[in-house]
């Protein structure tokens, strides 16, 4: 089950309270601040909000 679109209007990195959007393979959620650009797991289609969990996008 994909992760609702209802659930992504809400969420918001935990780091810098941007949006985030879902990457295509829905494994992740990348922050759309380009200062920030933190990148969430989604594991078992729960996403992890955790900014020590978070890794860099690359550029």
């Amino acid at each position: 089950m994909p992760i609702s679109p209802e659930l992504l209007e809400i969420l918001r990195c935990p780091k810098c309270k941007s949006k985030v959007k879902i990457n295509g393979e829905q494994t992740s959620l990348t922050c759309e601040n380009k200062d920030c650009r933190l990148v969430y797991p989604i594991r078992d289609e729960i996403p992890v909000m955790l900014v020590d969990e978070a890794t860099q996008a690359k550029q």
